[in-house]
């Protein structure tokens, strides 16, 4: 099951996709859809069925963001999690070959599109939580168990 929790960045980024979706592109698509309706044989229609098909996407991810928005808890950062690791925070670990790995650890819903975050839920972040600069973190992979060492942990402060 996922974390309900999200970083105020992620919200608004979510509730800006919302706005997006609803008060401009379904609109757009909508008309396309009546225009291509009035164009008359439907089955034939390839605007017809395309956008008919892009509006039903639009209203399904309408509705998980409504529902994920008022379900989903904002967590912000406070100064008590200076220096340790907790949901938010941007960290760097080293490895033995000093391999340096840089993520953030976010809610599930903020990974998408971005290769620098995590999700509280993964195994990586799990592992992270409440650790502190110098401290080793063991992690379980399907071939053995990796080490890193935290080198830095900081948060967006805003």
């Amino acid at each position: 099951m996922k974390t309900q929790i999200i970083t105020r960045a992620g919200y608004q980024k979510l509730q800006q996709e919302l706005n997006d979706l609803w008060r401009i592109e379904r609109p757009e698509t909508t008309k396309k859809v009546s225009w291509a309706a009035s164009l008359g044989d439907r089955s034939e229609n390839a605007d017809y069925q395309y956008n008919k098909r892009r509006l039903r996407e639009i209203d399904r991810r309408v509705r998980f963001l409504t529902k994920t928005l008022e379900q989903i808890k904002v967590v912000d950062y406070h100064p008590q999690q200076d220096g340790k690791i907790f949901f938010g925070a941007w960290v760097a670990l080293e490895n033995e070959q000093g391999e340096i790995l840089k993520f953030r650890i976010v809610g599930p819903e903020e990974i998408y599109g971005r290769n620098d975050y995590i999700s509280i839920d993964s195994p990586m972040a799990r592992a992270c939580l409440k650790k502190e600069v110098d401290d080793d973190v063991f992690v379980k992979t399907p071939e053995s168990i990796k080490e890193w060492v935290v080198v830095s942990i900081e948060y967006n402060k805003d």
